[in-house]
């Protein structure tokens, strides 16, 4: 059943909070004993009402033994004590019930808290080629919505075990109190539970439908919102309406179908099991030597409806859930994914000179080598530029700088020492990047630019804007450094967020610079300031280059040319130049002969 195999699945997160969950399920327990108690009270209280109190019932077991806990109580006193008991039992019930809501209701929060707290933890440390493969629409919804249907689960599970316990009491009262009427009962419960069953068939399909349609308009927001400039630009405002009305409507429906679904336990069920006790009175009534046994029977049935009702609307509920339950404990499972893993050396040579032996790399097994038996030096405090057309294997060398990915085969070394034996939060520390493609937080610009170094003060945050060029402009904005900027800084121009970047990466400090087409944005009048700017940033510093525009690499101490995967030359601007090959070609369309240089 698939029930069962949410449930096992749901046990590791019970564990997470093992000591609170067992408090939730022994009052739980403890809850439906009273609640069984305070029934079972009921037969000495209806006998004495119906008999007086000085007859004692006889001919039955159960009724014996509870007519007996009051024997020693005066006659004339009886009734009052039997109904000063059955008081106590409801209000320990009422007692215990609200401790065991106040523990579930503070337990609840701590649960969808601890998983975001996991799956966000997941996203910082899992390889990054697993966040690269997946939707951002399909992590947004795990994170955002499938960690409240899993706490959803949690819930129903708690409150499974609870409406089981009190079942079990109720079974209990009702064999004692006439076993063959139970059977019957049993029977008829289970012929209805099968019918349910059988209507709710489709509920977990639907579940799944319901996981994908959120998982779907989650991703067709994140498109909405990151897109929003090109969609304004191309005029595809009503297009995109449409896509989102769409994606929306087919949530709308499944989530319909479900509330359907689930809805048609409830009258289903009032209807089958009203008809179960009205035949079950018709048949015993004119039988009965103990009315007040029946009665209370009749009373016991007619509170276990309800209970097993709700069990039933609980599991079709937990199937529903079981496909979120199955996306979030995947994720988290650590067995399956790969991850970076870290080394221990803190420290660097005084001549980190970076190389590259031989580095092969595929993003996936099907794809093509991205990198062919790479071998290339970058000299420690000197500008390396790769150039190459697109897809030539630029980024992907950053990206195992960076450690976003280990070599396929061959090796990278830094000072002598393997990458992979420096520690990976101490190697990154060392590096800033500034990349064509900019992302700045919806924060203030203070904090934009501080986030290169948490601890900068005040004066060394304007002083990085200051280099890079964006002070003045910061200067005119509504609340200058205290301006907040927006989803992915929207308020401001393209340019304007390139330097707000380029302010973040000179704060830093590092001692390798990244550039990946930095100065992209840039008009000329700025590219040439912060060309000034990165000349000074270059003394006694290893700065590696990304370039499209050719320009922005003439004072390159060495050129790379990458061409699908492969080293295809190295050297000097004027040196590639003059080879007159895949460099030299790359050169003359972009019409700059004048800037040949000599070494």
């Amino acid at each position: 059943m698939n029930e069962i195999k949410t449930i096992r699945s749901l046990i590791p997160l019970l564990r997470l909070h093992k000591w609170r969950f067992a408090a939730i399920f022994i009052l739980g327990l403890l809850q439906s004993f009273s609640e069984g108690v305070g029934i079972g009270l009921l037969i000495p209280l209806l006998s004495g009402l119906v008999a007086g109190p000085q007859l004692q019932p006889r001919g039955q077991w159960l009724v014996s033994k509870l007519g007996s806990l009051f024997q020693g109580v005066p006659p004339d006193r009886r009734l009052t004590v039997i109904v000063v008991c059955v008081f106590g039992a409801v209000l320990a019930n009422a007692m215990l019930s609200y401790v065991n809501h106040l523990l579930y209701g503070w337990e609840d929060g701590n649960i969808v808290h601890t998983l975001r707290r996991r799956i966000f933890r997941q996203l910082l440390r899992v390889h990054f080629g697993f966040i690269e493969r997946d939707r951002s629409g399909h992590l947004l919804n795990l994170l955002a919505s499938d960690t409240w249907r899993v706490r959803d689960a949690l819930g129903i599970l708690v409150s499974l075990t609870i409406t089981t316990s009190t079942v079990a009491v109720y079974v209990v009262l009702l064999l004692l109190m006439s076993w063959r009427l139970t059977l019957v009962v049993a029977l008829a419960i289970l012929v209805i539970s099968t019918i349910i069953r059988l209507l709710t068939k489709a509920a977990r399909e639907l579940g799944q439908m319901v996981t994908r349609a959120n998982s779907e308009l989650a991703h067709r927001m994140v498109e909405g919102i990151d897109g929003m400039r090109v969609i304004r630009a191309f005029g595809r405002e009503s297009y995109e309406q449409g896509r989102f009305d769409a994606t929306s409507n087919r949530l709308r429906r499944v989530m319909l179908r479900m509330s359907l679904l689930e809805g048609i336990v409830h009258p289903v069920y009032e209807v089958l099991a009203a008809a179960l006790v009205l035949i079950i009175l018709l048949v015993a009534v004119p039988n009965a030597r103990d009315s007040s046994v029946l009665l209370v029977f009749a009373f016991v049935l007619y509170r276990i409806q309800p209970r097993v009702k709700e069990f039933d609307a609980s599991r079709v509920r937990l199937a529903a859930l079981s496909t979120s339950v199955e996306e979030v404990l995947a994720f988290l499972n650590t067995t399956d994914k790969l991850y970076t893993i870290s080394g221990s050396v803190t420290h660097l040579g005084s001549d980190p000179v970076i190389v590259f032996d031989k580095v092969s790399f595929q993003y996936d097994a099907a794809d093509d080598l991205a990198l062919t038996e790479a071998s290339f030096t970058i000299p420690a405090g000197h500008t390396t530029a790769f150039v190459g057309p697109s897809g030539g294997g630029k980024s992907t060398v950053m990206k195992l700088i960076l450690r976003f990915y280990e070599p396929t085969s061959g090796s990278i070394t830094v000072g002598g020492q393997t990458l992979s034996e420096l520690q990976v939060e101490f190697w990154r520390n060392q590096i800033a990047v500034v990349s064509q493609d900019v992302y700045l937080f919806d924060a203030t610009v203070r904090e934009n630019i501080a986030y290169g170094r948490l601890d900068a003060c005040p004066d060394e945050i304007i002083e990085a804007a200051r280099k890079a060029d964006a002070h003045e402009f910061i200067e005119r904005l509504p609340n200058k450094y205290e301006t907040a900027l927006g989803h992915h800084g929207m308020r401001l121009s393209g340019g304007q967020q390139q330097r707000i970047s380029l302010a973040r990466a000179i704060i830093r400090d590092p001692r390798i610079l990244i550039l990946d087409e930095a100065t992209n944005a840039l008009d000329s009048i700025s590219e040439q300031w912060i060309q000034d700017t990165l000349d000074k940033l270059r003394e006694n510093r290893t700065v590696i280059m990304i370039a499209h525009r050719l320009s922005t690499i003439e004072r390159a101490d060495q050129i790379i040319v990458l061409d699908k995967g492969r080293v295809r030359e190295s050297g000097k601007l004027s040196e590639l130049v003059t080879a007159g090959g895949l460099f030299a070609r790359l050169y003359h369309l972009q019409h700059r002969p004048s800037l040949v240089h000599d070494g």
